[in-house]
């Protein structure tokens, strides 16, 4: 039972992390008439605009994300982004509160450290080779012991930030200047990774719910910088790799626990499919899903998380999806090109919203269809590449 948004008997959602991830998690929780209250570290988020109300605050900061929990008693906690105090999140969860997934999956998967221990040392499954560093001393001696190439990070980060591959053992001094300008938190210490020679690399979106697990068709992605530039669905993929990528994200999905969806990130390699990453929340490169199935990832997370069922998933239409980036930091800014972008058969545009720009950040995003994969992903990079952004 549900009462009406802003009465005594609404049920309210939360949003910690208010992008345009969170956005289209905002308009598909008021689809089916619950409350929504955005939070984020900045004033004019892109969710923040069309939630009932939000707040700004810094979210690492746990006294004051108690205290808005606490002022505001939602029904549900949703995480939608990385940084977060997590210890405070398992506090309140022991006191009563739900976190979505769990407040277990957020802690976990809030640095590469806990999930990628966790997928590779307490589940079994198939990794690159990693090394841990607190120091630039203690990342020569990662770097040498993995090799190079291979792949530097920062515990915590978002969209790639302070990622970069270090080709060379000259190169460590430079990659550890990247992740301690990209990374959150304040932490110095990274991850060193094998640098993967994969074929591909996919998202495979899984949704747990009141009807078990069920999986989205696996979603092609290219990167740049560990961010994402475009996707498509469906990725082709051999039975036996589906197979094997559906075991990855049904084992560590489950030992993460609780209802939503999951961003399970694998490569595909000539000799089998290695586990990535995982997110606990609706995945940037599923944003083609807005184009190509009957319930996007938006409408599944929400679905999933108020306790909904999911009969099925369907993939309308082969799809894809390409970023619009901004190249510099700016707070007045316009988009154009809408009117030639939309001109493309077969396409949408969403256009987040963001109050300023920054150099590398997401703007806007075209969305095609088409009969094929080959033929979306022409019609979106040419939806994408009539957009602008006017700096003047």
């Amino acid at each position: 039972m549900y009462g009406a948004p802003l009465s005594k008997k609404a049920k309210k959602i939360m949003l910690l992390g208010s992008g345009e991830l969170g956005k289209e998690v905002v308009i598909e929780a008021q689809r089916l008439g619950i409350e929504t209250i955005a939070v984020d570290r900045y004033e004019g988020a892109p969710a923040m605009q069309v939630a009932h109300r939000s707040h700004v605050i810094p979210m690492l900061d746990g006294d004051k994300l108690r205290a808005l929990i606490e002022q505001e008693r939602p029904d549900l906690i949703v995480p939608e982004i990385e940084a977060i105090a997590t210890p405070t999140l398992v506090e309140l969860e022991q006191e009563g509160y739900r976190v979505i997934p769990t407040a277990t999956a957020s802690r976990l998967t809030m640095d590469r450290e806990g999930i990628r221990r966790l997928a590779s040392e307490t589940l079994g499954l198939r990794t690159a080779a990693y090394e841990f560093a607190d120091s630039l001393e203690e990342l020569h001696a990662a770097v040498a012991k993995i090799g190079t190439p291979c792949v530097i990070k920062p515990i915590m980060s978002s969209s790639g930030k302070g990622q970069s591959v270090c080709r060379t053992p000259e190169g460590v001094e430079a990659s550890w200047n990247i992740a301690m300008e990209g990374g959150r938190a304040k932490k110095a210490r990274v991850i060193v990774e094998e640098f993967i020679h994969f074929e591909s690399e996919i998202t495979l979106l899984t949704v747990r719910s009141v009807s078990g697990t069920t999986y989205c068709q696996p979603i092609g992605h290219i990167q740049k910088d560990g961010d994402y530039i475009e996707s498509w669905q469906p990725h082709a993929m051999s039975e036996q790799q589906i197979a094997d990528a559906q075991h990855m994200a049904r084992t560590i999905t489950d030992a993460l626990g609780g209802y939503g969806i999951y961003g399970v990130e694998l490569f595909l390699t000539a000799d089998g499919v290695y586990f990535s990453e995982v997110s606990p929340r609706p995945h940037d490169t599923g944003m083609v899903t807005m184009a190509t199935q009957d319930l996007s990832e938006f409408a599944l997370h929400v679905r999933a998380i108020l306790g909904l069922p999911i009969t099925g998933i369907r993939l309308l239409t082969p799809g894809a999806s390409y970023t619009l980036k901004a190249d510099r930091e700016q707070v007045e800014h316009q988009i154009g090109g809408l009117a030639e972008a939309l001109s493309v058969p077969n396409t949408q545009v969403r256009i987040f919203g963001k109050p300023e720009t920054k150099v590398g950040r997401r703007m806007a995003v075209a969305l095609s269809s088409c009969a094929t994969v080959e033929e979306a992903r022409a019609l979106a990079k040419e939806a994408a590449s009539k957009l602008t952004i006017s700096y003047e």
